[in-house]
């Protein structure tokens, strides 16, 4: 959190945000928390491809990130496997280009599952779930990692 001046209330005050990213093949989701660290909210997706991180850094800026939490895809037992390893290398490059933003792994076990179970049950066209599933796991891995730190 920023704040400057004398702070009346939480209103004036200039918090950044968390960004979350559930890191595909294809595409990465992202997912952004409101101003008070309450709740998540999916902004859509970024094409996993050579231009990447300058989607990344537009918003990162766009968005007044302060924090980047990054889905770390775990075996269902807790394990690591070579995903995670995978992950553990981009988060590693992204502390490097970002040393100023906090870079958190985050358990995302099974919410592409249930972003596609939720699509499912919405009658969500299969064209819209291939667009949709991303940022709705991302959404669900920052609403998990909210939950957690409130306490809730």
């Amino acid at each position: 959190m920023r704040c400057e001046g004398s702070l009346k209330n939480r209103w004036e005050c200039d918090m950044g945000r968390i960004l979350a990213l559930d890191i595909g093949e294809k595409r990465i989701g992202m997912a952004v928390s409101d101003p008070l660290g309450c709740f998540a909210q999916g902004v859509g997706f970024i094409p996993m491809n050579k231009e990447w991180l300058l989607k990344l850094d537009e918003s990162l800026i766009s968005l007044n990130v302060e924090m980047l939490l990054i889905g770390n895809p775990l075996r269902t037992n807790g394990t690591a496997g070579p995903e995670t390893d995978k992950i553990k290398n981009i988060a590693a490059e992204l502390k490097i280009r970002y040393p100023h933003i906090s870079i958190v792994l985050w358990d995302e076990r099974f919410t592409t599952s249930i972003a596609q179970q939720v699509l499912l049950e919405g009658n969500v066209s299969r064209k819209k779930r291939k667009e949709k599933v991303d940022q709705l796991a991302a959404a669900l891995i920052l609403q998990n990692y909210l939950d957690h730190t409130r306490g809730v």
